[in-house]
């Protein structure tokens, strides 16, 4: 029986407390981080504890949960999923409350379930989504259970025979994938798009960008134009739980893989290994 944790008691799944009044559930108004672990442990637990609550102060909410890592290893056993790879789900809601008001309520929820993980392809191919991002939202840059646009853009992407979208924002430029950053190689410089794009600030693309410079590859976070798409050498795609993803086909363009692609997922799964 799948059982999850959830305001520190454990629940099997079919028993999940929440209510009807909970705004996470009915309003989107919640928060969620997805993350891979590896025998028994999670992977960069404090680089995604350290975003969940930046992102819970912008909601006004404080987040803390003692005792993670222990509670994750439990999680994992009563699961069956203590060796191998697995993937966390937890999910911060605000619970009931009014409407106006972002407080969280004395019911709200911070649960965790976990999860197999399913096959990473060794390359995807990509579209546009037809809609963009808004970097000017004040979600921007938040995980938050909102997430209806991306699972829209990708069920658009699938319908025309594709596994991922690319999303431009308002302001034409490159922002992000529906479930994963955007990385472009150009000249041997990797780029990825500035979090002033609206892109969510990822974990693996934080991680990534830190062993590029220890592996001596010129890196730049800036803004970058649907050309320079078109024009990369390589692209790739990067998630917490999937890791490096190279982009083999761009609509109708196809990519021959390139050298940093392999240097990055490589220096990825050393550093995964190493928790």
């Amino acid at each position: 029986m799948i059982q999850i944790w959830c305001n520190g008691q454990w629940l099997p799944a079919g028993n999940y407390p929440g209510t009807a009044q909970d705004r996470g559930a009915f309003l989107g108004l919640g928060l969620f981080e997805s993350m891979l672990a590896i025998d028994g442990i999670a992977v960069f637990p404090e680089r995604h504890l350290s975003r969940l609550r930046q992102s819970g102060g912008k909601l006004g909410w404080s987040i803390e949960i003692p005792g993670f890592s222990a509670i994750v290893a439990e999680l994992l056993v009563r699961n069956g999923l203590a060796t191998g790879l697995a993937r966390i789900r937890l999910i911060v809601t605000a619970g009931s409350g009014p409407n106006n008001d972002l407080a969280a309520g004395a019911d709200r929820l911070i649960w965790m379930a976990a999860f197999p993980t399913s096959e990473v392809p060794t390359s995807l191919a990509v579209c546009l989504s037809p809609w963009p991002r808004n970097e000017r939202s004040p979600l921007a840059g938040l995980k938050t259970a909102c997430y209806a646009e991306n699972l829209i853009a990708l069920d658009h992407a699938r319908r025309l025979g594709f596994e991922e979208a690319i999303f431009l924002n308002t302001a034409g430029y490159l922002c992000e994938a529906a479930t994963a950053n955007l990385f472009l190689v150009k000249n041997g410089v990797l780029l990825t798009p500035s979090l002033d794009s609206g892109c969510l600030p990822g974990i693996a693309r934080e991680v990534l960008l830190e062993l590029a410079v220890g592996h001596n590859i010129p890196t730049e976070e800036r803004t970058l134009t649907l050309d320079d798409l078109h024009v990369a050498d390589e692209i790739f795609l990067s998630s917490s739980t999937r890791g490096v993803i190279r982009v083999a086909r761009v609509s109708a363009r196809r990519l021959e893989p390139g050298p940093l692609a392999p240097i990055l997922l490589d220096a990825w799964r050393a550093a995964v290994s190493l928790r």
